[in-house]
């Protein structure tokens, strides 16, 4: 016959108890009772501190690997497999982050109709392999790869995009010949210098932004140019634009410009975003009377009266963490401004003294203006 709940709840066993040295009621914030087996032990693994480093050598040697204990992964398969169930009518390739190292083993030559491939974060540092399609392709997307010299391009003069963004060059060569390209990106290599674009008459976006530039140098070929992208770089001049006719908008933040003035050889730019400069003042921008869009927070601007009375097309003004301090500047620098509808001015003194009053006090100065930083103020 079974022993009675109460005698089987007292037999010797190896079982998990509440400890609770404190049955009255906790309060708030007091700590809950921890889970203890019957011996005491709270299920936490602890090192002693006598412990010893079987293989020390794995803190001190970078090159240390423990070959015998390494877990085989799953098997990747041969590049050349990856495309066989593509339509081979298709007119576009895409294999991202599929550990792609060689070109040729794709068997291209597969497919008569391809215009735009992307071979986004593989492993490819050779280029060669593209020649087969050269009748077709016009877009072509390497980017986050290991490519450290532009080959294999020269048959490709169909080309109007070419992306090579987040890899590893450090000079612009063999792209010259292709004559038909319309957008280029450079983004995040090792490129010191602006060189090897002559020949680009048709090139209407260039991106080299996050490189190693410090200087806007070799432009001039770019006769069709209209966006510029040149931030987080090492630029401290605005000198070399002058060849650019049609240049509508220049990215340049992150850098090290001090002086506007230079901004007059392009006074039909629209778009200009200057933010985390060196500029302490506005003057020079006054001959771009097109300008549209003006981003320069993070500078040291003072105010906002020098350079911005002739810019009555101004639409939106991004000027956060600078040094204005006085509601009359703002008021007469953009009050006569009718197609004004965006300003930032956050973190400026103006905006610091008296937070809760400041949309206000744009609102007064500003009627026109719609947003004000990150706020609707009128629909």
């Amino acid at each position: 016959m079974p022993a009675p709940l109460e005698e089987e709840s007292r037999t010797p066993g190896h079982h998990i108890e509440l400890v609770d040295d404190n049955p009255s009621p906790r309060h708030d914030g007091e700590a809950s009772p921890g889970l203890r087996d019957s011996k005491g032990w709270d299920g936490k693994l602890r090192v002693p501190k006598s412990a010893i480093l079987t293989n020390p050598e794995a803190l001190s040697d970078p090159e240390y690997s423990d070959d015998d204990n390494v877990v085989p992964g799953d098997e990747v398969a041969a590049d050349e497999d990856l495309l066989d169930d593509e339509d081979p009518e298709t007119d576009e390739i895409m294999c991202t982050h599929s550990r792609i190292k060689s070109i040729p083993a794709l068997r291209l030559e597969r497919f008569k109709k391809v215009a735009r491939i992307c071979l986004r974060q593989n492993l490819i540092q050779d280029m060669e392999g593209f020649s087969c399609l050269a009748s077709t392709l016009n877009d072509l997307d390497l980017y986050d790869n290991l490519i450290s010299h532009i080959r294999g391009l020269d048959d490709l003069t169909n080309l109007t995009s070419l992306d090579l963004s987040f890899n590893k060059i450090k000079h612009i060569k063999h792209i010259s010949h292709l004559t038909n390209l319309t957008d280029l990106y450079f983004v995040a290599n090792k490129i010191s210098k602006i060189d090897g674009l002559e020949g680009l008459t048709k090139l209407r976006t260039l991106e080299l932004g996050s490189n190693r530039i410090r200087e806007l140098q070799n432009l001039d070929a770019l006769t069709a140019l209209e966006e510029l992208w040149v931030a987080k770089n090492k630029i401290t001049s605005l000198a070399g634009l002058s060849g650019l006719p049609k240049l509508r908008l220049l990215s340049i933040q992150s850098n090290r410009i001090r002086d506007l003035s230079p901004l007059r050889d392009v006074p039909q730019l629209e778009e200009l975003y200057i933010s985390h400069n060196a500029l302490e003042t506005l003057s020079g921008i006054e001959h771009n009377t097109r300008l549209r869009v003006l981003e320069v927070s993070n500078n040291q601007v003072g105010t906002l009266a020098d350079g911005l009375g002739p810019l009555a097309a101004l639409e939106e003004l991004w000027a956060s963490y600078n040094r204005v301090a006085d509601f009359a500047d703002v008021e007469r620098a953009l009050a006569d401004k009718p197609a004004l509808s965006t300003v930032y001015f956050e973190g400026n003194p103006l905006q610091l003294r008296a937070p809760a009053l400041y949309r206000n006090k744009v609102r007064l100065a500003l009627p026109q203006v719609r947003q004000v930083d990150a706020t609707f103020v009128r629909t």
